[in-house]
């Protein structure tokens, strides 16, 4: 999207050049704000000022940032972030009256940022940076009248000729004026309780259902600015309009409309009643207010980004739990002495094509464990070997894993998910059948189940052992790899247990050749179960 900026506007994006986060090529919303304090004299940089709000100020906003010195990338090779993009257009849409050939000043994109749903707009709201008073105070320096235009529902006089044809008489002519604004209403009005119905099913999925923290905030945030849009369309004359009696589409349904196959197929059905509804509101809506369809036009377009969000979420899952299903051998690593050694490793069971790695380290600070994951990350990218970083939903999310597991002390499954989003697998250790079974309950996708034999990695006050391994192979159906002191000798008694599913440690990471243990392993893994 290409912008016509100011001057001044043009020196603050090539400033914000200088504060973009680490590796990343993008000016996002936080660079831009220190690129606009850097014009000390243009109107968004006094409002900033007037605010309170620095570039200290900012270090609350996000992860601090230093500028960069030097010149800085050509002006060719700048790029503004798709949210800060559709900030800026959003604010041109408010100001819809303005003129569409106009330049974009400070004042604008300052705007756009104050109106923004993400963080940035919030924080930037609640520390005084009040959109609404911005609007209206371009509105007038830009001589923009926003006062409605009052509508006349007198009919002009008809003429008429009269019989000899030499007199015309004026008559009204009939208008069908007041009852066509009665039926826009009432179309505005049906299409409004969808939206906000459709809504709200997507939020109870994504709060209930997948735990999503991110997603659900934004359907709260949607339904919230749904509701300061419709404001546009008083209740009374919505109710004064309703006609649900004599509504003929009550009685009209189809069989697609009865059945909902799974919850995908609720929360696909209703994003789309959500859009089509947002669309309806936005082209009857301009018969009303040029602004209200602006506003419905970015609710639809921010529904295709959550449906897009909850698409990715749902096919990355299913993605995922059906490479689990497939996983038979789990390997638990640590950090290794060097970024170097643990590459050497990991890529030696990647090659030899273990299942699911597990980054387990208690000794390693949080910035080198951080570090560690994310070469893990880099490596199983382009594999089939799953990723799962243990007790850490936090670094799991900052390193992208495929999942997090946790023990019985450590955050249970719905944190954990909340934490790390929707569509990532959350696995938990458990040490007897009732565990298991409350696991299964809170949500879990898979389950370590042991130990079963002593470990020479681990050290356990008790072992639940193979009665255990039995237990859970005759009653739990999730995927559930035993653990605990198995290696090629013992493994025939945890499959004659009943699970063929294991997960190992130093059965690998101390043999002599790991690629050789992990071909044995599989082996046996492989044979068939008598």
């Amino acid at each position: 999207m290409t912008f016509n900026f100011t001057p001044a506007a043009d020196r603050a994006v090539a400033s914000a050049a200088h504060w973009r986060a680490a590796n990343d090529d993008e000016i996002d919303a936080v660079a831009l704000l220190h690129g606009l304090l850097e014009q000390p004299e243009s109107r968004a940089a006094k409002q900033l000022g007037e605010a309170q709000i620095d570039d200290e100020t900012l270090d609350s906003f996000a992860t601090p940032r230093k500028r960069r010195a030097g010149a800085g990338p050509s002006a060719a090779a700048l790029r503004l972030s798709p949210e800060v993009e559709t900030a800026i257009h959003a604010a041109i849409l408010r100001l819809d009256e303005n003129p569409r050939t106009c330049q974009i000043a400070t004042e604008h994109i300052l705007l756009g940022l104050a109106l923004a749903d993400g963080d940035v707009g919030a924080q930037l709201r609640a520390r005084g940076v009040d959109p609404v008073a911005m609007e209206d105070d371009i509105c007038k320096r830009y001589g923009i009248d926003r006062t409605p235009i009052p509508l006349d529902f007198e009919s002009p006089p008809v003429l008429e000729e009269e019989p000899g044809g030499d007199a015309a008489v004026a008559s009204p002519a009939p208008s069908a004026l007041p009852s066509e604004t009665a039926s826009i209403m009432r179309i505005l009005d049906a299409a409004a309780n969808r939206a906000g119905e459709a809504l709200r099913v997507v939020e109870d999925y994504v709060r209930f259902t997948d735990n999503d923290a991110a997603a659900t905030r934004e359907c709260k945030q949607l339904r919230h600015d749904l509701t300061a849009a419709l404001s546009a369309l008083p209740l009374a004359e919505r109710l004064a309009a309703r006609d649900t009696t004599r509504d003929v589409g009550t009685t009209i349904s189809t069989e697609s409309e009865r059945r909902r196959d799974d919850l995908r197929n609720v929360v696909t059905a209703n994003l789309r009643r959500l859009q089509e509804s947002l669309r309806s509101l936005e082209e009857f809506g301009k018969t009303r207010s040029a602004t209200f369809a602006a506003e419905c036009e970015q609710l639809r377009y921010r529904s295709y980004t959550l449906q897009k969000a909850l698409a990715a979420a749902f096919y990355e899952s299913d993605s995922l739990r059906a490479r689990l299903e497939q996983s038979r051998l789990y390997v638990l690593i640590d950090g290794s002495d060097s970024p170097e050694a643990f590459q050497t490793l990991v890529e030696m069971l990647l090659a030899a094509g273990v299942d699911i790695l597990q980054l387990r380290d208690k000794r390693l600070g949080d910035r080198t464990l951080l570090a560690r994951a994310r070469l893990l990350r880099k490596l199983t990218a382009q594999s089939e070997t799953l990723f799962i970083m243990n007790d850490r939903p936090d670094l799991a999310r900052l390193a992208d894993a495929d999942g997090v597991h946790v023990g019985q002390d450590e955050l249970g499954v719905a944190a954990a998910r909340a934490i790390l989003g929707g569509g990532r697998l959350v696995g938990v250790s458990t040490h007897h059948i009732e565990q298991a079974r409350q696991a299964v309950l809170d949500g879990a996708d898979y389950l370590g189940v042991g130990p079963t034999f002593p470990s020479g990695t681990k050290s356990f006050a008790e072992f639940p052992g193979l009665e255990f391994v039995r237990q859970v192979a005759a009653e739990i159906r999730l995927p559930a790899f035993a653990i605990g002191g198995i290696d090629a000798d013992n493994l025939a008694q945890v499959r004659a247990a009943g699970l063929d599913r294991v997960a190992v440690g130093g059965a690998v990471t101390q043999a002599p050749d790991p690629a050789v243990a992990v071909v044995k392993l599989q082996q046996a893994l492989s044979v068939s179960r008598l």
